[in-house]
């Protein structure tokens, strides 16, 4: 009314919500994605104007979601040197590597202790595959966003995933989620909250417990279901209902054979992916440079036995290779100077599939 009598206007004023800018961004990424510090920070420099926590929350999350990537993002300073961020450089930061081929094979595995790669000594390969997911979900943690990771059983998934798991900034913001076959509600409350290490029992009130894992996931989160597809309808609405909520901030990976088949049931949480990024069986052409690179033993195997191993047993699935090679090390132990020859490789494959 009083606007009416002394300018004329009758309509509602626009309200301009609050915007974050280059400068706030940039802070942000110094205090490594930490809006409660972000907002200290704003509160010592300009006083009064400083928005609600819920509305820096709110705002950020939402310029995530529209593109808005945290790639600055980075640790808080430390004595002594940090490593690089590895989402600056989606992958090109290999500590210690040889090219061949185009192809970088990777010879250091500090992050990778709980690969199950079944041999020792073998190595993970820094196939186009691996690549592919590494940028993936270095994109997905960027940006807060839900993606697909899929393939065949045995084509290398959980490999290319830990990995690419390993190089994500603030590994301590990656949460591993294990789920049982076709869990309740109740129960992936359960395994969200200690993925999330709240430290207590869950209120017995269903909004009383998504209340308090959705202050859990304020902060900047990577939440990793592997065996995705073993999770029924209700729950993947639960998650996507997490994943949706105005106050939290969480990229979302869902990784398993099939995943991809049980998302197309959800379409309110399909029509969210971001990537489905498909992990393929590996081609004739490049199993014999892969697994020279996986492991020492095939360094010396001729390139037609090879063949012969991927057209009779290995089919290009990366398990199966990794079975074998745990048999032939086991046949060669010992030995000061181990060659493998088609005859260790049929013994060798007679293990697995029976007598050819």
């Amino acid at each position: 009314m009083e606007q009416a009598k002394t300018a004329g206007q009758v309509e509602a004023p626009v309200r301009q919500g609050y915007a974050v800018s280059g400068e706030v961004w940039a802070l942000l990424g110094e205090v490594g994605g930490n809006v409660a510090e972000l907002r200290r920070r704003l509160a010592v420099a300009g006083g009064a104007s400083v928005p609600s926590a819920s509305t820096l929350h709110r705002v950020i999350r939402r310029d995530r979601r529209a593109g808005q990537a945290l790639l600055a993002e980075r640790e808080p300073v430390v004595a002594g040197p940090r490593r690089p961020d590895p989402l600056s450089e989606l992958g090109l930061n290999v500590v210690a590597g040889q090219s061949t081929g185009g192809q970088v094979f990777l010879r250091e595995q500090k992050h990778l202790a709980q690969v199950p790669v079944l041999v020792p000594g073998a190595q993970v390969v820094h196939t186009p595959a691996v690549q592919s997911v590494l940028r993936t979900v270095a994109h997905a943690a960027g940006v807060g966003a839900v993606v697909c990771l899929y393939g065949d059983a045995g084509q290398g998934k959980t490999v290319a995933l830990q990995y690419a798991l390993s190089q994500v900034p603030h590994p301590a913001r990656v949460r591993r989620v294990h789920v049982g076959v076709h869990p309740t509600v109740p129960g992936l409350r359960r395994v969200l909250a200690d993925a999330l290490e709240l430290g207590r029992r869950l209120p017995r009130g269903a909004g009383e417990a998504d209340l308090m894992l959705v202050n859990a996931l304020r902060q900047p989160r990577v939440l990793v279901l592997d065996e995705a597809q073993c999770l029924p309808g209700p729950a993947l609405e639960f998650l996507r209902g997490l994943w949706d909520h105005p106050d939290t901030d969480m990229a979302l990976v869902l990784a398993g054979a099939g995943s991809e088949r049980v998302l197309r049931r959800v379409p309110a949480l399909a029509s969210r992916v971001l990537t489905w990024e498909l992990v393929p069986r590996l081609g004739p052409r490049e199993v014999a440079t892969v697994m020279a690179a996986f492991h020492p033993l095939w360094e010396g195997a001729t390139e037609a036995d090879v063949a012969w191993v991927d057209e009779h047993v290995g089919h290009g699935n990366f398990r199966t290779w990794a079975k074998l090679t745990s048999h032939l090390t086991a046949e060669t132990y010992g030995k000061s100077r181990a060659v493998v020859d088609r005859w260790m490789l049929e013994r060798a494959c007679a293990r697995l599939m029976g007598p050819l």
